[in-house]
């Protein structure tokens, strides 16, 4: 071919060398848009099946391998660039190369990884997976930081470095990062406890009595958790943190408690029996209220101004504002049975008595 266009087309030398890279960049390019073509052909295959695991190969593999092509395509055409090797640029194509091709694999593995990550969002909010968001989190976050030390291992390798005196080196600097990085591994750590224990997840309301941490959880990090605040304000907490406090989790009950005590006047002492029964009466029959849990209704005690009853029950649901709603209507319906049996409900009074002062007899003086 070579000795063909010297002769009929009379070229020269530079110019020869000029086509061979303007040919395999060409090719180059062919064989990237017929790649291109073939996969969107094959995804869309892939889409019309009912497994979406397919569809994420596919979706993750596209880029990676056009670039992974250019990659090689490029090379070759530096490789004939520097074919005569002045310079010794040459030596570093294979091993360039070589990387190119382990980013591309690289890239189509936290591709693939993502993709994992957002079918497997879409399977528990469709109640699909026992897992839940935050466990999905943890196991995307290790598989890329996996793939992540493997690829920086192997390019280290591929470039001509000792991985061995590489680890050999941490190994020995080691315990000093570790002084200076304690705080960090701290939190790492930390992190680690809260995806094993599990003590809340993304989207759980949490509050801890030893600090003043309370809103929903909003990011689990490596490092910190992102905590929106009721006033709508970010609060970033280190993970080490929880290792330390007391968490408690109110997403995680099971319902929620209405106590009270109404208080009736003395005056009333004689319907505080039946006001009691018939609030008793109407708990039980009530839609809202779960008969499972402890309900109650008792005089509890002689108050300063009133005769106090203990309401003492729980709502089915656990929701913040329908739990509020039911209480209101619980509360109003007391006070109507409390006005139904002639009686009212007591406000503090004080009562004055005032005891009368014996009579003084004056002495009268004869008169002359």
């Amino acid at each position: 071919m070579e000795t063909w266009l010297k002769e009929e087309f009379a070229l020269s030398e530079p110019a020869l060398w000029g086509l061979h890279i303007f040919a395999i960049v060409l090719a180059t390019a062919m064989i990237s848009s017929i790649s291109r073509w073939v996969l969107r052909k094959v995804e869309v295959r892939t889409q019309a099946t009912k497994n979406g695991w397919d569809d994420i190969l596919f979706a993750s593999i596209r880029r990676p391998v056009r670039f992974v092509i250019w990659v090689m395509g490029l090379s070759i055409a530096l490789q004939v660039a520097l074919e005569d090797n002045v310079t010794g640029l040459r030596d570093y194509i294979m091993p360039l190369r070589h990387l190119g091709f382990l980013i591309g694999v690289t890239w189509f593995g936290l591709r693939f990884i993502e993709g994992m990550e957002k079918r497997l969002f879409h399977r528990a909010e469709m109640g699909e997976t026992s897992l839940d968001r935050t466990t999905i989190l943890a196991i995307g976050k290790l598989l890329k930081i996996s793939v992540m030390i493997t690829t920086f291992l192997i390019g280290l390798q591929t470039l001509g470095f000792s991985v061995s005196g590489v680890l050999a080196a941490g190994g020995v600097g080691g315990l000093a990062m570790g002084f200076a990085a304690k705080d960090m591994l701290a939190n790492f750590f930390g992190a680690l406890m809260i995806y094993l224990d599990k003590p809340f997840k993304v989207g759980d309301w949490i509050r801890s009595p030893d600090k003043e941490i309370e809103g929903t959880v909003e990011d689990i990090g490596w490092r910190a958790t992102s905590i929106r605040t009721f006033d709508q304000r970010p609060l970033y907490v280190p993970n080490s943190v929880f290792t330390t406090i007391s968490v408690e989790n109110p997403s995680r009950m099971r319902n929620r408690r209405i106590k009270e005590i109404i208080g009736v006047r003395y005056a009333d002492m004689k319907q505080v029996q039946a006001i009691a029964t018939d609030i008793r009466e109407m708990l039980q029959q009530h839609k809202d209220i779960d008969k499972k849990q402890t309900l109650f209704v008792h005089l509890d005690s002689f108050g300063a101004s009133s005769v106090d009853i203990l309401i003492y029950c729980f709502t089915k649901t656990v929701e913040w504002i329908p739990y509020h709603g039911v209480k209101e209507k619980i509360l109003l319906t007391i006070a109507d049975i409390i006005e139904e049996n002639g009686a009212e409900i007591a406000f503090p009074t004080r009562t004055l008595h005032v005891e009368s002062s014996p009579e003084i007899k004056s002495e009268t003086k004869p008169q002359k």
